[in-house]
């Protein structure tokens, strides 16, 4: 028997006090009071209550090594990513490949592959498909609903996945940004019951007033915390944490969920509550079987230096002591066999000239921080009848390359990325991982993207003759390096893009969502320029 004393968190009572844990067999068997404990603070383990482990780069092993020391227990996963490069193959990977390492993973059926019509995407699952995976008892929810327009349309299709979740009482994600009014409301009687979109306590209110529970998001490039962290006050049971996307710099910098909770801290808000949002909030509406540090339950838990610093000392998952003082406790798992879908073509510098036509050219307006975009009507720069960057006025090219079958580059313009000289492509590019590109001239964004085409996938500069690439050979999507190989090569990528001139935060992932069809106001897929508002595809000029 383990026996571990400290000042004990009960996030049912709402209690601080003195006691031991006894475990035996991954289980809490007592929970005894003391008068003299160690001085350390006992708490359920943190959770992810949404979160995309592909866009770390890493394989949800590798992602393990580096959340659980930061007190992270279990994150709740929507493999959307590589479903939509490969389908239930890749659902399949990503979950058996999470079985390898202690960390609770729980991945959910992705619900939208392709996620529009609007765009090509690797594979297709259907609703079959997701009854197939829902019936599994490793695949607890449906994932994030992102055809919003499907469900108010009435298609049958996505009703039909609904429907295969509610007979199977397993609760339904949601991604509705700026839906309102009436619409959200059938959106919501539909069956969703969570959404991590929000940016205004506004829109917050309006869903968690029509039933929904709210995820309050920070991810690497996007970040609402800010923002909706009153709603901890407002609504202490309908408020989750969670980070969506998690770039890998990031997180070996020791940035996840405990950020969020020593900051809510920090800012005055009840400990109880802080510590429910990260635990019994998602563990109650998942129905997950993680412990909550009560009698009986599996030996889930994580021990901090107090309740201001708010630094994890070990992490336990089912009794065993998975991380202590930064450093996990087992042996990194080696990937065996990658998986990828890839079948795109070299590009040729004529295939991106663009013809001027008459009126103004529709730029995306990028928004640091946001994955929202706008629509700016601009008079277009033009060499030789043909437009181009505009360099001085921050308007660069835009380009997305199908890479699972043959096709022509779809071509745009962007603002806001700052870069004065070069190219950055990337595979990592939401919701079908085409091949997006960026840069000031033609033959460096063909350069480039035939770069990525060369490895398979991957993130990519290119600054004259400068050409560096961090390949992602699994899906397009994740590497086989190690974490910190990995986060060494993609922050040199990021100051690279940096010294190009971008003023970005994360220019990589503001790139990622630039394809991004589901979030409004414009956007760019294989198929052409994208009108989110309308949700259609929409002519260059107008």
């Amino acid at each position: 028997m383990t026996k571990i004393s400290g000042y004990i968190i009960d996030v049912f009572k709402r209690t601080l006090e003195k006691g031991v844990i006894c475990i035996e067999n991954g289980k809490i068997t007592d929970i005894l009071p003391a008068q003299e404990v160690e001085m350390q603070f006992l708490l359920p383990g943190l959770i992810d209550a949404h979160i995309h482990i592909e866009s770390s780069m890493m394989t949800a092993s590798e992602f393990a090594r580096y959340s659980l020391p930061l007190g992270t227990v279990a994150c709740i996963c929507d493999p959307h990513e590589i479903a939509n490069v490969c389908g239930i193959a890749g659902v399949d990977f990503m979950i058996e490949d999470g079985k390898e390492s202690p960390m609770n993973f729980y991945f959910g059926a992705p619900s939208c592959v392709p996620a529009t019509s609007f765009e090509t995407s690797g594979a297709t699952i259907d609703s079959n498909g997701i009854a197939n995976l829902l019936n599994r008892d490793d695949v607890p929810f449906l994932s994030e609903l992102m055809n919003y327009p499907g469900i108010l349309a009435g298609d049958k299709e996505v009703l039909k996945k609904i429907d295969i979740a509610q007979q199977l009482g397993k609760p339904i994600d949601g991604h509705a940004p700026q839906l309102k009014g009436t619409d959200l409301k059938t959106y919501i009687h539909a069956g969703i019951s969570t959404d991590h979109e929000c940016i205004t306590i506004e829109e917050a209110e309006d869903k968690i007033a029509l039933g929904m529970h709210i995820l309050i998001r920070e991810g690497s490039a996007a970040k609402n915390f800010n923002n909706l962290i009153p709603l901890l006050d407002l609504h202490p049971d309908r408020v989750m944490f969670c980070s969506d996307d998690k770039h890998p710099d990031d997180l070996i910098q020791k940035t996840h969920i405990n950020t969020l909770v020593k900051r809510a801290l920090a800012d005055g808000y009840d400990l109880f509550d802080v510590i429910r949002a990260c635990t019994l909030n998602p563990i109650s509406h998942y129905k997950l079987d993680v412990g909550l540090l009560q009698l009986g339950d599996s030996a889930d838990f994580i021990i901090v230096d107090s309740l201001k610093d708010f630094n994890v000392i070990s992490t336990y998952i089912k009794g065993e002591r998975v991380a202590h003082q930064g450093i996990v406790t087992y042996d990194r798992v080696h990937i065996k066999q990658t998986i990828n879908n890839f079948n795109a073509q070299p590009l040729l510098i004529p295939q991106l000239q663009v013809l001027k036509k008459e009126g103004k050219l529709k730029v995306i307006e990028v928004i640091d921080g946001q994955l929202y975009t706008k629509c700016l009507l601009t008079i277009p720069s033009c060499i030789d009848n043909y437009v181009v960057p505009d360099i001085d006025n921050d308007i660069l090219k835009i380009v997305v390359y199908n890479r699972y079958e043959p096709a022509q580059p779809a071509i745009g313009f962007i603002k806001n990325f700052g870069i004065k000289t070069g190219a950055l492509a990337s595979t990592v590019a939401h919701d079908s991982h085409n091949i997006v590109a960026i840069g000031t001239t033609d033959e460096e964004i063909i350069k480039a993207i035939n770069e990525i085409i060369k490895f398979s996938g991957g993130i990519c500069i290119c600054n004259a003759d400068e050409i560096d690439i961090l390949p992602l050979p699994i899906g397009g999507l994740m590497s086989n390096l190690s974490g910190e190989e990995i986060a060494n090569k993609y922050q040199s990528l990021d100051n690279k893009a940096k010294q190009m001139g971008s003023k970005l935060h994360a220019p990589f992932m503001t790139l990622a969502f630039m394809s991004l069809l589901v979030i409004p106001e414009l956007k760019l897929s294989d198929k052409g320029l994208f009108d989110g508002n309308n949700f259609k595809l929409t002519d260059l000029f107008c």
